[in-house]
């Protein structure tokens, strides 16, 4: 395993960080038993993983609780998260924070963020939710304080924009792939500069991981022209990234992985899985070297215009 620096947390964490919510919840959402998420996420653990990212409103902090006393607490960093919309009031996050230690049964949780924060919403969020972060902080509930966006709903990433500059935030998680470039020239710098830790969401989800979303996505692309009209004629638009014999990706998703865990400012790259086998082939793609810089350069060149694409909401597992 690889591992950086959380921006100004000073923590040390894996370049691939466990996702426990998403489409398979650690396994939980294909209906698989505690007991096996439990074995899932030790599996990681096993491969040298040390960022696990939860919420309570995944159901899944009990199994990552259950799965962290094999190890000492120190060594592991969770992170957790409550929403954040106006409905929210100060009294229930607070409340929310003390549910969360107690069903991650631990006495403190590394980053708490405020989750999918819409941009209509950041006041509230900054006013009146981040004091109670603050205070959690003071009393050692948690150590540094994050914010998450709402990438469906906000392809511009305007809310993480104007936070970046806000001086509170320790942690940003956003959305971030090969046909969602948005962050590059925008949020990135500013989270580099402000000495920001990062955790990259929508790699990969569904765009380059369901049979037949990628191919569906570039025909309605290049019928809006926002593509060339090629991608739209073949069943394999990205089959330039895959020549492994020189350097580049065995997969598409593969690429997806090694794209994001090496754009600059990037500091983990969520993944989710229920699978074992799937999660060490994850790893591996995100332990790979950057993709050939032709193939990034070319990535730029169709599609960094683009802004929303493969930030579909978590559906069926």
């Amino acid at each position: 395993m690889e591992y950086t620096k959380l921006g100004r947390t000073g923590l040390q964490v894996s370049v691939a960080g466990l996702g426990c919510g998403g489409n398979s919840k650690a396994g939980l959402g294909a209906g698989d038993s505690d007991a096996a998420s439990v074995a899932l996420i030790r599996r990681a653990l096993d491969l040298g993983v040390n960022f696990l990212d939860t919420a309570r409103g995944y159901g899944t902090e009990g199994v990552v609780g259950q799965a962290i006393k094999s190890v000492a607490r120190e060594s592991v960093i969770i992170s957790s998260k409550h929403q954040a919309n106006p409905r929210v009031t100060a009294e229930k996050l607070s409340a929310e924070i003390d549910a969360s230690l107690r069903d991650l049964d631990t006495d403190f949780i590394d980053v708490f963020h405020l989750h999918g924060v819409h941009p209509e919403h950041y006041d509230h969020a900054l006013n009146i939710l981040a004091p109670v972060m603050i205070k959690a902080r003071e009393a050692g509930k948690i150590r540094f304080i994050g914010i998450t966006e709402t990438s469906p709903n906000d392809h511009g990433q305007v809310m993480l924009n104007r936070a970046a500059g806000d001086g509170c935030w320790d942690v940003m998680m956003l959305g971030f792939n090969m046909m969602h470039q948005v962050a590059r020239t925008g949020l990135l710098p500013k989270t580099m500069e402000n000495n920001i830790g990062t955790l990259i969401m929508f790699a990969v989800r569904n765009l380059f991981s369901v049979s037949g979303k990628l191919q569906q996505t570039m025909r309605d692309l290049a019928a809006e022209d926002r593509v060339p009209g090629w991608l739209a004629e073949t069943d394999d638009p990205l089959g330039f990234l895959v020549h492994p014999e020189d350097g580049g990706a065995e997969s598409v998703i593969e690429a997806a992985y090694r794209y994001a865990r090496h754009e600059p400012g990037a500091d983990v790259v969520l993944f989710g899985t229920g699978k074992i086998a799937h999660l060490e082939a994850n790893i591996a793609s995100i332990l790979k070297p950057p993709l050939p810089t032709a193939d990034t350069a070319r990535l730029a060149q169709l599609f960094s215009h683009l802004q929303g694409v493969g930030l579909d909401l978590p559906g069926p597992a």
